[in-house]
């Protein structure tokens, strides 16, 4: 028996000085409540959790022990031990069991962003009251603008803070290919990794968060709503504990993982002709910051004017902030979106908008459109 455990562990010499950190993996058949309780009685604090609308995995630590917390049904399996390690020093074995049946795996301890491949749909989102709305993250409420994610592509959400006041959140990061938020209703105070002092987003105002830039909301009034979307649909949210925010270094031009943060606001904003007659947009200049990757407009119309276009991008998502617009298309039907409502538009497909009075949507883009 020794010699088959030797065979098996022949290569792990040099493992030692690559560990980076270790979890315990423990299934649990509620993960609120089992936050609740190591949290409050036994004082662990949270690290990650997500996703962010309907909470499935948290990592918590606490006392010299890490574990990460996986909502599941059934038999509770042996816990597992996973080891973070240097890519570089990934053994060709990525698991070992303990003679208690303990498992220890060995995970990149800085994985490549997933993007699943698209699917690509026509989606129609329309508010279906106290229903639709789950509590995420931070007591956050958040209703799911894509149910399907596009294949686990994208995730788009409409989420508020009825009550206003401080917000119970933490320093933290996401680690996307894609995050922007808009906000839609009030204004809540954020601050941002190496952006100066804290600061308000009012109703109109957008942000493009980049990949693993800390940030953290303070503060919200009562009835705020922000739209944001991200890809991957799943993707980690890591609490960083022993960073302060604000932070000494003011660095508007760094670049995080390729991208620039962009805070536009609206009342700055300057409108230009749209790809339709009689159509005008905002650009948040989050094209240029994204190196082209994305775009995110405010589009608006003057009069009942209508004309169509081709989507031949990834992504193509509206949102209807005010008034409302006539959509039709092969394959699409006829369809009236009213303030609240939203439609991802499939690749290849052309379509007619027509604009009624009031109108004013956000546009997302994925390449800018």
């Amino acid at each position: 028996m020794r010699d088959e455990a030797g065979k098996r562990n022949r290569g792990l010499e040099g493992l030692t000085g690559a560990v980076r950190s270790a979890q315990v993996v423990a299934p649990c058949s509620d993960l609120a409540a089992t936050m609740d309780f190591f949290i409050e009685r036994l004082g662990f604090r949270v690290d990650a959790i997500f996703p962010a609308d309907a909470p499935s995995t948290a990592v918590i630590s606490g006392h010299g022990v890490t574990l990460r917390l996986e909502r599941t049904g059934g038999d509770i399996p042996a816990p597992t031990l996973r080891l973070l390690i240097d890519r570089s020093a990934l053994p060709a074995a990525r698991e070992l069991e303990a003679p208690s049946g303990i498992k220890i795996e060995f995970i990149d301890a800085n994985p490549p962003i997933e993007v699943p491949e698209i699917k690509q749909e026509f989606v129609v989102s329309k508010p279906r009251g106290a229903d639709a709305w789950a509590t995420g993250r931070a007591d956050m409420q958040y209703r799911d603008l894509i149910p399907s994610r596009l294949g686990g592509r994208f995730v788009a959400s409409h989420i508020r803070i009825p009550e206003g006041g401080p917000v119970p959140d933490y320093v933290h990061y996401h680690r996307v290919r894609f995050q922007m938020i808009f906000c839609k209703a009030g204004w809540v105070k954020v601050v941002y990794e190496d952006q100066g002092p804290p600061f308000v987003m009012h109703a109109g105002d957008c942000v493009l968060q980049p990949s693993e830039i800390r940030h953290q909301v303070i503060e919200a009034s009562p009835g705020l709503e922000v739209i944001e979307i991200a890809c991957p649909a799943v993707h980690e949210t890591f609490a960083d504990h022993d960073f302060a925010l604000p932070n000494d270094r003011f660095d508007p031009d760094r670049l995080f993982t390729g991208q620039r943060f962009v805070h536009d606001a609206a009342k700055e904003a300057k409108w230009s002709p749209w790809r339709i007659a009689g159509f005008e947009a905002r650009d948040t200049g989050i094209a240029a910051a994204t190196n082209g990757l994305a775009g995110v407009s405010v589009i608006r119309g003057s009069g009942e004017h209508s004309g169509s276009i081709t989507h031949g991008g990834e992504f193509l998502f509206f949102f209807v902030l005010s008034g409302g617009f006539g959509l039709r298309g092969e394959g699409l039907g006829s369809h009236l979106l009213r303030q609240d409502e939203s439609c991802v538009i499939p690749a290849g497909v052309k379509f007619e908008l027509t604009a009624k009075p009031g109108l004013e949507m956000l546009a997302v883009a994925l390449p800018p459109a």
